[in-house]
């Protein structure tokens, strides 16, 4: 299993929408490196539901239920979705701050690839959110 980090504007689309939603389709991703990393996710892969711009931190967690496809949004081939239904939401939401301040996050796409709005997360940089979403 891989994991990833998806981003949403929460005035745009919020956790509590994904949720009410019951699941999604990742739509209007117009970035070559973001869509690659969609073509790159396995049904089962886990991805932090980041909101940016407003809030910017992680609020829970997404699993991927259906692999990418065709984005049904436009007739441009190039750009694929992915189908995701909410998996967690985290106990505690990790901000870009806290993320920030955390050495051993510093090499994490979040930080070094600010504007990317789907990203890898290594696994060592998943354990360590996780964990910093349940301390109190």
């Amino acid at each position: 299993m891989a994991y990833w980090l998806i981003k949403s504007e929460p005035f745009k689309y919020a956790w509590d929408q994904f949720v009410a939603d019951g699941s999604t389709f990742w739509d209007g991703v117009r970035n070559y490196g973001a869509r690659n990393n969609l073509r790159s996710m396995k049904k089962g892969d886990l991805a932090f539901f980041y909101h940016s711009n407003e809030g910017l931190e992680i609020v829970g967690i997404a699993k991927v239920i259906k692999e990418s496809y065709q984005d049904p949004t436009t007739d441009e081939t190039a750009w694929v979705v992915v189908d995701f239904k909410p998996h967690k939401k985290l106990k505690k939401t990790v901000t870009l701050a806290a993320i920030k301040a955390t050495p051993s996050l510093a090499n994490m796409a979040l930080i070094r690839l600010g504007r990317l709005s789907v990203q890898p997360v290594l696994d060592e940089e998943w354990e360590i959110i996780m964990a910093m979403s349940e301390e109190k």
